[in-house]
Order: structure tokens, then C-alpha cells, then sequence
């Protein structure tokens, strides 16, 4: 799921994350940020960040 996950984040052209990695050095290291990610979820320890916000003008 992880994978599945990844490749439709990036079909749908994704952006950094609040950790401001940019796309280009996530796919330099993908299979160690994805090992690391499903890791921590299997293990129950995976704590996600907020996710960023965007102020809409109102």
C-alpha cells in the first residue's frame, strides 16, 4: 500500500511535505524513505505530522 500510495502521490504531480523534502532527494533515497515509512507503520509507531495548510483568503 505504501508503494501504491507513492506512485498516485506522484501521478497527481505531489509536493514536499511539512519535512520540506524536496520530490527530487525523496526519489534520490525512495526505497530508504519508503522502507523507513512502512517500517514504522507495521511497527505501530508511525506518528504522522500535521499536514500542511494553506490559508484561504476569505
Amino acid at each position: 500500500m505504501v508503494w501504491e500510495t507513492y506512485q498516485k502521490m506522484r501521478s497527481n504531480k505531489g509536493s514536499a511535505g511539512v519535512d520540506s523534502i524536496s520530490m527530487e532527494l525523496f526519489d534520490a533515497n525512495r526505497s530508504k524513505y519508503l522502507y523507513k515509512l512502512w517500517n514504522r507503520m507495521v511497527s505501530g509507531s508511525c506518528f504522522p505530522r500535521s499536514v500542511k495548510v494553506i490559508e484561504i483568503p476569505k
